[in-house]
């Protein structure tokens, strides 16, 4: 069997947002996957291969060059491809544009939970960061609340200018406190080492969405948003011991594991309690999302 090759733009006109969250949640109904990361430097250079494989879904191996130097010469600085084999005879059955996975893969971890946490009623959405993860955040949360009026911050007011370029419907913001305030959903995706967002800002029935902290050393938010909020994560695994966003919180006594409410193999108590809670929800990312996002990719390909 020839395996399927599906580049960015072709593979990304059979998706859909909605029936992504619904292939994700469909995966987490299934025994968790074996995941695991290798890392090879050179140099500033790095290799990463991030590995899954599930009895029921098959085996995902992503792969992903990262050049800090690239830039400079006009090259990409990240490039890469996900191997999708068969759970039956481990044959390669497709092989995916890293960048789409990854786009769809992040964005849709997080819609996922704002459709289980957030208020179905939220109108005001504020996104943290107009980089290329904010963008796909709002195509992602525009799907799932369509009357919602969208509004970014960025630290720089020239990025958040290039944002509403291709987004001419989102105002942009220049206090961040104020526009957190305001906000029923906040979906932050910074590089950010030290907390941007602070827990004092929030207000009862916001849900707060984080994904740009995925280093033992990087968090978005203060230790006041996390004691204010109850606390999920779309793997136990992949954060707690691993993101500095619980990590940290964790290790100084602000906030105990326990404290975690629930991950998305946990859906009977992944959801809101009350319209005035606080939900906070840390996306981690991890294999296992590049399995069952590369498999809904492939299917929705295969249908056209």
């Amino acid at each position: 069997m020839t395996p399927e090759f599906i580049p960015f733009d072709e593979g990304e006109a059979c998706l859909d947002w909605i029936g992504l969250t619904d292939a994700i949640a469909h995966g987490h109904e299934m025994a968790r996957a074996q995941v695991k990361d290798v890392f090879l430097y050179e140099a500033e250079n790095t290799l990463l291969n991030r590995s899954a494989w599930s009895a029921e879904m098959g085996l995902a191996v992503k792969c992903a060059t990262v050049f800090p130097g690239n830039p400079a010469k006009g090259k990409p600085m990240i490039g890469g491809a996900v191997n999708l084999f068969s759970a039956e005879d481990g044959a390669l059955e497709a092989i995916l544009d890293f960048h789409l996975v990854t786009k769809w893969k992040t964005a849709g971890d997080s819609l996922l939970a704002a459709r289980r946490l957030a208020r179905p009623d939220s109108k005001r959405i504020l996104i943290v960061g107009a980089g290329t993860v904010g963008h796909s955040l709002r195509q992602a949360f525009g799907a799932a609340f369509p009357m919602a009026e969208f509004t970014v911050w960025n630290r720089s007011r020239a990025g958040a200018e290039r944002f509403v370029e291709t987004f001419p419907d989102v105002a942009i913001a220049d206090d961040l406190e104020e526009a957190v305030a305001q906000a029923d959903i906040v979906t932050s995706a910074t590089m950010s080492t030290e907390p941007l967002i602070r827990g004092e800002w929030f207000r009862p029935g916001q849900h707060i969405d984080l994904i740009g902290a995925y280093r033992p050393d990087m968090r978005e938010v203060d230790d006041g948003a996390m004691r204010r909020a109850r606390i999920f994560v779309d793997s136990r695994d992949t954060t707690i011991e691993h993101i500095g966003e619980l990590k940290i919180p964790i290790a100084e006594g602000v906030i105990s594991a326990q404290d975690v409410v629930a991950d998305f193999y946990d859906p009977a108590h992944f959801r809101r309690q009350s319209e005035t809670e606080i939900t906070l929800f840390k996306n981690g990312g991890g294999a296992h999302l590049d399995l069952m996002v590369s498999r809904y990719i492939l299917d929705a390909w295969k249908r056209g």
